[in-house]
């Protein structure tokens, strides 16, 4: 690994309306031609990515989308790709002309506020018209965050990218700076950490799956110890320290081999649950579980990845979960299983969605679908959550975290009465 995942970054979306000049700004701040560029209204046909490192912000990925007023016959595939970076973008860039500013403008602003992104107005194309005083009292009424810009102007380029990057830290999310923990929290100054990491037909060739390697940089990045064994070298590994691991962390796979081989007092859980606290909502997921107990024949259920791959004969979401499912409830159980960044727009048929670790996508975009389905009733769990009940360990998997350890033994006392 050896460039920062895409879902670390800092997600900024650029927004406005066809030939305003969105790619044409890209490529101005990359200081070359990422994205294609036209007078042709339409251009942008797809939403195009470009990661860079963006001094002193850091990593981020800008994400040019088309024009929202595009009335191409493509534009409805068009416009529901714009949506899907609303969901994604920790910040919003509007780029606009001078003196234009309509409905259009106002529906982006208005989505970076219901989606609690920052906002930022590239008021473009400064070199045919000065924007009047009128126009920018409109514009700050959406956001005090504004850069005037012209692309052609290569002369005053340092000043506006250095405007620009500094809009960027004023909008830019509290967390990104100061991110989260895995499990540095969970462990004492100077602790150890055992990760149990299987090496079986799903690990990548020559290297360790994002999470087992964010957690193992996390440990160090907070002065942690850390140790990697398999999951058939647990007792070797006890054996030859001189205490025991102040916490435990395993694939969900082989959960119920770790709990069978490690002391008691050892606190353990998985890498997925890790993520679902650092990347969702850890008492959603262990709420959500608790809905497995009601599932009735022909209860649907969707199964979410957050990244594409081919799939294997013991697949996780899309074999294991399934059979581990139907083995605990006595009935087969239809699924549907989105990878990705599809996700669908109508969740009614489901009563239970089983989300994976969410490595692969922002915690931002992991909260959206958070949201989403606590808005319509749908309960929604993870796979480590998911697995650890299943395999009747969950209990104990909690033992890291005192309050969803005490949410959930208090809905399972619901659940037996």
């Amino acid at each position: 690994m050896r460039k920062t995942p895409k879902s670390l970054r800092l997600q900024i979306g650029l927004f406005g309306r066809t030939n305003v000049g969105k790619s044409t700004f890209l490529n101005y701040v990359a200081s070359q031609d990422v994205a294609i560029t036209s007078p042709l209204p339409g251009t942008t046909t797809d939403v195009v990515e470009k990661a860079m490192e963006l001094l002193p912000v850091g990593p981020v990925v800008f994400l040019d989308t088309a024009g929202i007023d595009d009335v191409s016959p493509l534009s409805g595939l068009r416009t529901e790709k714009t949506r899907q970076v609303f969901r994604r973008a920790d910040i919003f860039v509007l780029l606009t002309e001078p003196g234009v500013w309509g409905s259009y403008e106002e529906k982006i602003s208005l989505a970076a506020k219901e989606h609690e992104a920052g906002l930022i107005v590239v008021i473009n194309k400064i070199d045919t018209a000065e924007p009047k005083e009128e126009f920018i009292k409109k514009v700050e009424k959406a956001t005090a965050h504004i850069v005037r810009c012209s692309c052609l102007d290569r002369n005053s380029r340092d000043r506006t990218i250095s405007e620009f990057k500094q809009a960027v830290i004023d909008t830019c999310p509290e967390d990104f700076f100061t991110p989260p923990p895995l499990v540095g929290d969970l462990i004492p100054p100077g602790g150890l950490a055992l990760l149990i990491v299987p090496i079986d037909l799903q690990a990548p060739r020559g290297r360790l799956i994002l999470p087992q390697v964010q957690v193992l940089r996390d440990s160090l990045d907070n002065e942690r110890l850390a140790m990697v064994v398999k999951e058939n070298a647990i007792g070797q590994a006890i054996g030859k320290l001189k205490g025991l691991p102040d916490l435990a962390v395993c694939d969900s796979q082989v959960v119920d081999r770790m709990v069978a081989d490690l002391p008691l007092k050892v606190p353990c859980t998985t890498f997925s649950m890790l993520f679902a606290r650092y990347k969702g909502d850890l008492g959603e997921a262990v709420r959500g579980v608790a809905a497995i107990d009601s599932l009735k024949e022909g209860d649907r259920v969707l199964i979410a990845e957050s990244c594409s791959h081919h799939p294997i004969s013991d697949d996780i979401g899309r074999i294991k979960i399934p059979a581990w499912m139907k083995r605990y409830k006595g009935f087969d159980i239809p699924f549907d299983v989105f990878a990705g960044r599809d996700y669908p727009e109508d969740m009614s048929r489901y009563r239970l969605i089983v989300h994976c670790g969410g490595c692969m996508i922002t915690r931002r975009e992991m909260l959206h679908r958070v949201r989403k389905a606590r808005e319509m009733n749908i309960p929604i769990t993870n796979y480590g959550v998911t697995i650890s009940f299943l395999q009747g360990v969950l209990e104990r998997v909690l033992t890291p975290f005192p309050e969803e350890l005490e949410m959930y033994r208090s809905l399972r006392g619901g659940n037996k009465a």
